[in-house]
């Protein structure tokens, strides 16, 4: 199963604690929707970025439009980028991740196999993946971005081969200094994000994580609840909470001691619209910590 598929499996389980507040979210989610069919980013503009994670948000809520003008537009939208050559490497993933939350038989084949083809344009020397296309080293994000957009695609990359033992190769390579990850080799410190993201990779390719990940992830819990960025951010933030939690919960590592300091935590981000702030220092919810808020906080109805 995809990072994604796992990622809304456990985003559907937010239900259990949100109840009735269910509703306030897909209502702030639909207030993000426009006429063109795309969804707002933080400036009010469609935005294919932020449209991706509204969509999974939506699929996970039960409340994506189907059979209405605004699926309809939904796909209009995203047909308007045509194979994605136009998009950088990042967005490229995004209109793939976009497609996955739409019929099977909605994106024009010569389209999946042009998106394929641009996102393996970003394979790096190494056998990793980069956002530069024709590095010479991938980097933990990029791996994480493939893996996902492969699947996204129907084109997942095999556990066994040349190709999946080079990536594996590159993801181990970018270990830090501190048995962390971080997004390029050689660091002394790893981050939460790259963490995670690595540790997503190695298990989407049948590769256990190497010994200390989990204890390096476990040290990032903050006394107040949640998850930092990095052994010297000095607060917690919802992106590095949901990513640590999902990597976490992937390894089997116990954490639910910490459970009610979680979900005060998530309290915190919450707002009286149905949406979630990314750190104490964000004035302004989005549709991507929104989902993010849905992903930890299923994490921790279990």
């Amino acid at each position: 199963m995809s990072q994604r598929l796992q990622m809304l499996q456990v985003a559907r389980l937010a239900r259990r604690t949100l109840g009735e507040a269910t509703e306030l979210v897909v209502s702030f989610l639909q207030s993000l929707a426009t006429p063109g069919g795309g969804y707002c980013n933080r400036g009010g503009r469609p935005d294919l970025y932020y449209t991706s994670f509204a969509l999974d948000a939506l699929l996970a809520l039960e409340a994506l439009p189907a059979g209405n003008e605004q699926a309809a537009a939904t796909r209009c939208y995203l047909d308007a980028f045509g194979d994605g050559s136009r998009l950088d490497y990042v967005h490229r993933c995004c209109l793939a991740r976009a497609w996955a939350s739409q019929p099977t038989d909605a994106l024009p084949a010569e389209h999946r196999a042009a998106l394929l083809a641009g996102v393996e344009r970003h394979r790096a020397a190494d056998g990793g993946y980069n956002s530069r296309a024709g590095a010479a080293r991938g980097t933990a994000y990029g791996c994480f971005l493939a893996m996902n957009a492969r699947a996204d695609l129907k084109q997942p990359l095999p556990e066994s081969g040349s190709e999946a033992e080079q990536l594996a190769a590159c993801v181990l390579s970018l270990r830090a200094a501190d048995g962390g990850w971080s997004n390029s080799g050689d660091q002394p410190e790893g981050s939460t994000t790259a963490t995670a993201a690595a540790i997503a990779t190695l298990r989407s390719l049948g590769r256990a994580a190497p010994i200390g990940a989990d204890e390096w992830l476990l040290a990032r819990r903050h006394p107040a609840g949640g998850f930092t960025a990095a052994p010297d951010a000095p607060i917690p933030d919802l992106l590095s909470t949901a990513v640590a939690l999902h990597a976490l919960d992937a390894l089997e590592v116990p954490w639910r001691e910490h459970r009610d300091s979680m979900l005060d935590f998530l309290d915190t981000l919450w707002t009286a619209e149905g949406a979630f702030h990314g750190s104490w220092a964000d004035d302004e919810p989005d549709a991507e910590y929104t989902f993010y808020g849905l992903v930890a906080l299923g994490h921790c109805s279990v």
